[in-house]
């Protein structure tokens, strides 16, 4: 008697949670900043899928078959556009027109706000989230997507997006006072590549990227020597590596100069959802966009100051 009760009331809970899955919208996302942004606006109304995780570079992320069911099988699909996700771009310019809700979050982003970099070739650089302000402004069009494919939602996810905003203006505000620690002189960033031109404009520091735009070749000894030189006129006391970029660059730039690594950034991915890290005097997960934008500013401070 005990065992068929036990299995009933186990029937009834697999239905309960099968009914509950099947009844929020299934959405698809590429990068793990887009990730993270649709599942703060979706709460628990949706179930999000983001096909790239930690360390992933979407510049060179090819979808696999199993990627293009997941797409085929969602009710919304947001990815970040500008061609961050360059191989996939004609994949959801073709989905779109079959009929598929796709969305470029960043079409929230006003042009006279992008930049176009020289060395982007006519293209615009698509690291909006450098600059937390400005991408806040992408929530827009995630509220709007879920919005259309689930009315009866509209105004959760209106509310929650509010919310969402200005957590991305609080840790804006708080990068900058964190900021203020370190002397103009020592706020200059040389990175692996080209992924931190927002957040330079948006935090006052001079960017150079070792690899310029490119996260596949390997820098030229041109570059590892201008590099260097730079570093030494400056006195800079640290540079960095990225979790989505071979090391090798920076590490050979460091050795030349005489100046240490001072940690890995976060550029074109968050990282492990749930792993804490702490800085500061306070923890926070750096799988989520505030948490990569607090290690970042950390790390940096840390080993400038």
């Amino acid at each position: 008697m005990r065992y068929i009760l036990a299995l009933t009331f186990g029937l009834v809970a697999a239905a309960t949670l099968t009914r509950d899955t099947c009844a929020k919208m299934n959405v698809v996302t590429t990068s793990t900043m887009v990730t993270d942004m649709v599942k703060e606006v979706g709460g628990d109304r949706i179930n999000v899928v983001g096909l790239m995780g930690p360390g992933v570079d979407p510049h060179l992320y090819k979808p696999a078959s199993g990627d293009v069911v997941k797409l085929q099988r969602a009710k919304v699909i947001f990815y970040s556009g500008l061609m961050l996700e360059g191989r996939m771009s004609d994949l959801f310019f073709k989905m779109a027109r079959g009929g598929k809700k796709v969305y470029a979050v960043t079409e929230s982003i006003p042009e006279k706000d992008r930049l176009e970099p020289q060395e982007f070739e006519g293209h615009w650089d698509p690291h909006i989230w450098g600059d937390p302000t400005l991408w806040s402004k992408c929530i827009a069009t995630v509220v709007e997507g879920l919005s259309a494919e689930d009315p009866a939602g509209k105004e959760y996810y209106v509310k929650r997006g509010e919310t969402v905003v200005k957590s991305y203006k609080a840790v804006h505000q708080w990068a900058l006072k964190r900021i203020r620690e370190l002397p103009k002189s020592q706020r200059v960033l040389v990175t692996s590549h080209d992924a931190f031109n927002y957040f330079g404009k948006a935090f006052g520091f001079q960017v150079i990227a070792v690899q310029g735009l490119s996260t596949v070749t390997e820098a030229g000894l041109a570059d590892i020597t201008n590099t260097v030189d730079f570093i030494k006129s400056k006195k800079l006391k640290a540079i960095f590596v990225e979790s989505s970029v071979n090391p090798a660059a920076i590490e050979r730039v460091s050795k030349d100069a005489g100046v240490k690594v001072g940690g890995e950034l976060f550029s074109d991915a968050c990282g492990k959802p749930g792993e804490l890290h702490e800085g500061n005097g306070e923890q926070y997960d750096v799988g989520t966009f505030v948490g990569m934008v607090k290690h970042n500013i950390n790390t940096i401070v840390d080993a400038l100051k």
